[in-house]
């Protein structure tokens, strides 16, 4: 078993979903997330289609946009302006976050994703960073502990951090979650700072008619093993991060102002669809730790 993967699973497997997800974001407003989308398909004037979307679609971009403010809400309050955001996929945040002055953001996937992220990073880097910030783009397998250190050492010495990441957990074992709790808990014990994790989600019960998986993703939801992997409750999830030596600061709120493609939602859905979103129990949570 070599260092760079320590567990012997091929997670390049999962990469493809990290495409996927790009192009649903580009369909929001959050940054780059549309120009990037134009660079995947190497068509800077790529011009997402918003109409012929059924509720299902709509329902899946909506909760991948609420997702990704979720981790900015948390992200609001703390002074910390070192970031580490692992399993990033071709998200971007860390090229909107070195807009503001003083961030040193350090950016992680497996080295497939990295190696396309930096050519996006080049075509839609500001013609002026900010100088007093810093970006780097780095391939880190986030269960490689050895790594993970080396990658954390950058920052600078004795100054905390808050980690960050959505989109990784729900692929994860348990003894793997607890390979990365163990690692991440260990740094932040040194260092101080939080982890911040939009992955708490739970197991789904049942499906709102019409709002079913489509057979793609059913597939790729059972090669990858996600809904056995999720946690049976929120109750249970943070027995989980106790057990782990974390303690939840902070949870993100809805905040509906932030999702964009909300219109689109309500315009595609019945009546009784929109009934059932809102008594529908709640999946995911974002927990600052």
């Amino acid at each position: 078993m070599d260092n760079e993967n320590p567990t012997g699973r091929d997670y390049s497997t999962i990469s493809p979903s990290a495409k996927s997800l790009l192009f649903l974001k580009g369909l929001t407003n959050i940054p780059f997330a549309r120009e990037a989308a134009g660079l995947m398909i190497a068509d800077e004037k790529w011009e997402p289609n918003l109409v012929e979307k059924d509720v299902r679609f709509w329902a899946r971009v909506v909760h991948f946009e609420n997702r990704y403010w979720s981790i900015d809400q948390l992200l609001t309050d703390v002074p910390i302006k070192n970031i580490l955001e692992i399993s990033s996929g071709f998200s971007f945040r860390g090229l909107a976050a070195v807009q503001q002055d003083g961030v040193h953001y350090i950016d992680t996937d497996l080295p497939e994703v990295i190696e396309l992220k930096k050519k996006f990073i080049k075509a839609l880097q500001p013609e002026v960073p900010n100088p007093n910030s810093k970006l780097e783009v780095l391939p880190l397998n986030a269960l490689d502990e050895k790594a993970f250190a080396e990658i954390v050492s950058r920052f600078p010495a004795n100054e905390p951090i808050v980690i960050i990441n959505e989109g990784l957990l729900m692929y994860l074992g348990l003894a793997e979650k607890e390979k990365l709790c163990k690692t991440i808990h260990a740094i932040l014990d040194e260092r101080g700072g939080y982890w911040i994790t939009a992955d708490i989600y739970i197991k789904q019960r049942t499906a709102i008619a019409g709002m079913e998986m489509d057979d793609r993703l059913a597939k790729f939801f059972e090669q990858h093993k996600v809904r056995e992997q999720m946690f049976d409750s929120f109750d249970a999830a943070r027995s989980f991060f106790n057990d782990q030596g974390f303690i939840i600061d902070k949870e993100a709120q809805p905040n509906p102002d932030k999702l964009s493609t909300l219109p689109y939602l309500f315009q595609s859905a019945t009546t009784e669809q929109l009934k059932a979103l809102r008594q529908a129990s709640k999946i995911q949570a974002t927990w600052r730790m």
